[in-house]
């Protein structure tokens, strides 16, 4: 029972931060194809999260990892 509350946890927690990965993810695609905004600004930003995701990434792995040990 602890384990199927702690996925939704997980998936609760996880959900908002895909979001705005979704949105200027369309957003980039839309200004490639359809054109009228720059392409730049969407795929700039998401190269920024996916920058921050590889920094903040293996930290949050190992603190989890840690905890998980106690």
């Amino acid at each position: 029972m602890a384990l199927r509350r702690g996925g939704l946890l997980l998936a609760i927690l996880v959900l908002p931060l895909t979001v705005p990965i979704l949105i200027f993810g369309v957003a980039a695609s839309n200004a490639a194809i359809v054109g009228p905004i720059p392409f730049g600004t969407p795929f700039s930003i998401l190269c920024a999260l996916t920058l921050i995701s590889l920094v903040i990434g293996p930290a949050a792995a190992a603190l989890a990892l840690r905890q998980g040990l106690e």
